[in-house]
């Protein structure tokens, strides 16, 4: 029996640059607009997504090749982001292509199934993001790959267990399948819920369609604020709250995250109360509803905390106060993320490289507003149904977690020896690696490292 962290006798371990050729790509002139008018694929490390690559966004031309350290790596090449948001993500390429210098290429190897490496190195994902060099991104060096150490099979054995992965990677792919549609159709539930509270329907037997329930209004967001001073307001521009600004304690700062994350504890930074006195028109209450300005589009919503304490919005968020003799808060909130409402703002925001909403387009918001008791009941009503949701999603989410801690279960057993049975007819994963360092040394390995700047797919050979 195999122990925990051990390896089957007859396995082999072996760096990864002791049984593979790599190399990275690059990137052509971007001054030269010729280099992309090409017909050849170029992959970029965000179009790696544990894919099969047979085609990109940008193609490139012969001469970009020739003019650059980019090269043409074979179908079958198996690739590794380097570096970045993609750090460790990988693909295969289902075509001959070049990629910029992101990528790693890691060619093919008659000895070793492809396959079972693609599967070993996304076991060890999280191991080479964390012995990544850099600071906020990260980076794997071919050094740090090369000398990543993989646990080798006998090669019929590498077969089983790319099966078996497989097949246990299909049912859990069509749980976690099951469990998005889930969660889908809880949004769409969740939408609906709105729509039907806001049409009057939760409250009233009868409703018309595009008729409002006897005794409710149509108010502008600005016809319900509260009448205190600054009661609808955004952010202070850059200008007025720069970084330098920031503290490490005193009055708390608001960001766009905060209000999207329903969370108001992330990261927090700070003001002096000294500058808080020079922005108060940017303050913030406990119980006020913030609101992003900017997004595809904006308008998410949150309600400041009861017990938090006075705050500062920062730029791309808005505040919104409600006169609560008229309006019950979380009335106006749940109204706010209503598909109708969503559907206003979207209309009403303007702006080229950042659509933004300003104070003045969200005072044009119409809101239906039924009698203060109606706004209660209906607030009710909406948190009871709401409340189901988030029990279901809750367990929804906490499935897909066990369902990718499975995965990496499935990954770790496979590469321990102990996901199929070994078969002591086969030959051990040591004669395998002597075989492979002996094409090395001869010159004669199925895919040498190219030494001019182009490789030749398995067709041109």
């Amino acid at each position: 029996m195999v122990k925990n962290g051990e390896i089957p006798n007859n396995w082999a371990w072996a760096k990864l640059g002791d049984v593979c050729e790599t190399t990275s790509g690059g990137t052509p002139s971007r001054k030269k607009e010729k280099f992309y008018s090409g017909n050849i694929c170029w992959v970029k490390s965000g179009e790696l997504k544990h894919n099969i690559i047979i085609d990109t966004e940008e193609k490139i031309t012969e001469e970009a090749i020739e003019k650059s350290s980019a090269k043409i790596f074979p179908k079958g090449t198996l690739l590794i982001a380097l570096y970045g948001a993609t750090i460790g993500r990988l693909a295969v390429l289902g075509v001959a292509a070049a990629t910029n210098q992101a990528v790693c290429g890691i060619f093919e190897n008659n000895n070793l199934n492809s396959k079972f490496l693609y599967y070993y190195l996304l076991y060890k994902r999280g191991v080479l993001v964390e012995n990544g060099t850099g600071g906020a991104q990260p980076n794997i060096s071919q050094t740090i790959l090369k000398n990543l150490k993989i646990s080798i099979a006998p090669f019929p054995e590498q077969h089983r267990i790319v099966a078996k992965i497989e097949e246990l990677f299909s049912s859990l792919d069509k749980g976690i399948e099951d469990l998005e549609a889930a969660r889908q159709q809880l949004k769409v539930y969740r939408q609906a819920v709105l729509k039907w509270a806001f049409e009057g329907r939760l409250t009233n037997e009868t409703v018309a369609d595009g008729v409002l329930p006897e005794g409710w209004k149509c108010e502008t967001t600005a016809s319900i604020a509260s009448t205190e001073k600054y009661s609808i307001g955004i952010g202070p521009f850059g200008s007025n709250l720069k970084v330098s600004d920031y503290t490490h304690s005193g009055v708390p700062l608001i960001f766009v995250k905060n209000i999207t994350r329903k969370n108001f504890q992330l990261v927090p930074r700070f003001i002096s109360k000294e500058k808080f006195n020079e922005l108060r028109a940017h303050s913030v209450k406990p119980l006020d509803i913030l609101i992003t300005k900017m997004g595809d589009p904006p308008g998410d919503c949150a309600i400041y905390p009861a017990t938090a304490p006075e705050a500062i919005i920062t730029s791309d968020c808005m505040k919104f106060r409600v006169n609560e003799n008229i309006t019950d808060r979380k009335f106006v909130f749940y109204s706010l993320l209503s598909v109708n409402v969503q559907k206003q703002i979207e209309s009403i925001t303007k702006g080229v490289a950042q659509k933004k909403m300003s104070a003045q387009r969200f005072r044009s918001i119409v809101l239906p507003i039924p009698p203060l008791p109606e706004q209660q009941t209906i607030v009710s009503e909406i948190e009871s149904r709401l409340s189901v949701c988030d029990k279901i999603e809750e367990s929804t989410e906490q499935s897909l977690k066990q369902a990718e801690s499975l995965r990496q279960s499935i990954l770790k057993k496979a590469f321990e020896g102990k996901l199929v049975p070994q078969d002591p007819n086969d030959e051990p994963a040591s004669v395998l690696l002597d075989r492979i360092r002996a094409e090395r040394e001869t010159g004669r390995a199925d895919n040498p490292q190219p030494k001019r700047k182009r490789v030749k797919s398995h067709d041109q050979r």
